[in-house]
């Protein structure tokens, strides 16, 4: 289907163009990855213990393990005494179980041996010692207080218990994730593949930064910031050289993101009617797409469809337009590729002053502040679509719905956050 020309009720709603799009999607295979490269991925695959951790009861103190019974009277005047018939440093393991009126030194974490049900700390005895200074071991201990079975003891499979399911499929691995399978002893995990994305510019006026900016050009700033996008949830971009405006270097740009097979390829301008716009023929020789109008501002028109079976988004040439629509329709499809959850956050505000819409669904760029018991929403200046300032003074974009044109100071609308915030 193509939308080309017509009024607002013929343009294609944001949110029917963004269910055509996810349609189209689906999470791409796993990969092993060594685990110490494993930070931001996404487990592919439930994590299931196979061994206990702790593998055995240890100590949760440098003390004494004993039996609780033995010390049901004893306090400071009345100490029960008990003979000391092992040691148990960390990474060993009891070699005989301790009987009645017997304790066994203990490190943290060490095992508890077999007939103790209980570790008296160092401090509530009359014990002289601490760990690492070589201080022989006494014949017997005189315990100061009374204990319950299970003091002080962590229990085999009290933090995770073989066969438990500790790590769901799409958990995205933190440094607290990582640490759990270091300790169920992973050195490789499964792990969705990274969405691999080619970023084309195409244009006669574009020039790479850090070169001299002649009449009639400027630099490419689109590449740079769908690049930064990209990385920023998950995605391996690559950036092609621009393609300056003439068929066969367009052609020769596009057959080598083609080449390269990656999950996504992108796009940003030439897909308007413009008399120049040379892009659109050349993506019609290579796959199948669509040239929608949304109904959307900014960031009217877009393609979406496919070059040799690769999906394609080509987005508006406008820098804000093109962020704008990369949040709307591309973010939430390499967030699916990545099957990673789609975690933009919608908060209400209340817009701060009048303005005017021109009845599409429109995304302002707003600032937000607390203002008594409202968060308050104020436009950052121009919205122009081409003030790329615009959006780094924008903590989101205000979404005034379609149909509206009027807005009036003290209305509340969403705002789709474009950062993490800490409204206080």
């Amino acid at each position: 289907m193509s939308i080309e020309e017509g009024n607002l009720a013929e343009l294609l709603s944001v949110d029917e163009a963004r269910q055509r799009i996810l349609s189209q999607f689906s999470a791409l295979p796993s990969e092993k990855v060594a685990l110490s490269v494993s930070l931001g991925r996404v487990l592919a695959e439930d994590i299931i213990a196979n061994i206990n951790i702790p593998p055995h009861a240890n100590s949760s103190m440098d003390g004494f393990a004993v039996r609780a019974a033995d010390l049901q009277n004893a306090s400071q005047h009345n100490p029960a005494k008990l003979a000391v018939v092992m040691d148990i440093p960390a990474g060993t393991f009891p070699s005989a179980p301790i009987n009645a009126n017997q304790a066994a030194r203990i490190m943290t974490g060490a095992p508890v041996p077999a007939g103790a049900d209980a570790v008296i700390p160092v401090e509530s005895t009359d014990a002289q010692w601490s760990p690492g200074d070589n201080t022989p071991l006494p014949s017997s201990v005189s315990v100061f207080r009374a204990l319950k079975s299970g003091d002080y003891i962590r229990p085999a499979g009290e933090d995770m218990e073989a066969g438990q399911t500790i790590l769901p499929a799409g958990t995205i691995i933190r440094s607290a994730e990582m640490g759990v399978l270091a300790a169920l002893g992973q050195a490789r995990v499964s792990v969705t593949s990274k969405p691999r994305v080619v970023i084309i510019s195409t244009g006669d006026e574009l020039i790479e930064p850090g070169y001299p900016l002649s009449s009639g050009k400027i630099y490419d700033s689109n590449s740079y910031m769908i690049m930064a996008l990209i990385e920023s949830i998950g995605g391996v971009p690559h950036r092609m050289p621009i393609a300056p405006d003439s068929k066969d270097d367009i052609r020769r740009t596009f057959a080598a993101a083609i080449a390269q097979h990656p999950d996504l390829i992108i796009s940003s301008a030439g897909v308007s009617v413009g008399a120049f716009d040379a892009v659109r023929s050349i993506i019609d020789e290579l796959g199948a797409v669509n040239f929608w109008r949304v109904n959307v501002r900014p960031g009217k028109p877009l393609a979406f469809g496919h070059l040799a079976g690769i999906p394609f988004f080509g987005l508006p040439g406008n820098p804000v337009s093109a962020m704008v629509t990369f949040h709307l329709f591309v973010n939430p499809a390499v967030l699916k590729l990545g099957n990673r959850p789609d975690e933009q956050q919608i908060i209400k505000a209340v817009i701060a002053d009048d303005m005017e819409s021109d009845g599409r669904r429109s995304y302002f760029r707003v600032k937000l502040t607390r203002e008594n018991e409202a968060i308050t929403a104020r436009l950052t200046g121009t919205q122009s679509s081409s003030a790329l300032t615009s959006m780094v003074a924008a903590d989101g974009l205000l979404v005034v719905p379609e149909g509206k044109s009027t807005v009036k100071a003290g209305e509340a609308f969403d705002v789709l956050l474009l950062r993490s915030l800490t409204l206080i």
